[in-house]
């Protein structure tokens, strides 16, 4: 925007002819409207849940990439429940720490593997020090 010295994303220039608002603009609204207002927080409770669940399998299965994907699934369904209002302030702690729990375990387990497979790309492993 300081670029373009515009005083909204959607008078960004997208092309020549559009503006980021013309290309986007409504996707902004459906998805405001939805995030805001719409969404069924009992559902996305439900779903956090399925998702933590579905990470803490994965990991037990050592597959830490399928794993890693439900800690993103599990942080935008928080980022849901939070932007609906639908999270308390004591809760909001609680979940913010079962998502943090699952990307710790993510990053152990990725580093775990990683070392299994003795660091393939790292050119100069005498940088290693575990």
């Amino acid at each position: 925007m300081f670029i373009q010295a515009k005083e909204s994303v959607f008078d960004l220039d997208w092309s020549k002819d559009y503006t980021y608002g013309d290309i986007h603009k409504q996707d902004e609204v459906q998805f405001s409207t939805y995030n805001f207002t719409v969404a069924d927080t009992a559902m996305l409770f439900q779903l956090f849940d399925t998702f933590e669940k579905e990470c803490q399998r994965l990991l037990k299965e050592d597959l830490v990439l399928p794993a890693y994907d439900y800690v993103l699934k599990c942080s935008h369904t928080f980022n849901m429940l939070d932007a609906r209002g639908a999270i308390g302030v004591t809760q909001r702690t609680g979940y913010i720490g079962r998502v943090r729990n699952l990307a710790r375990r993510c990053a152990e387990s990725y580093v775990q593997l990683r070392e299994a497979l003795h660091w393939p790309l790292l050119k100069d492993k005498s940088v290693v020090t575990r």
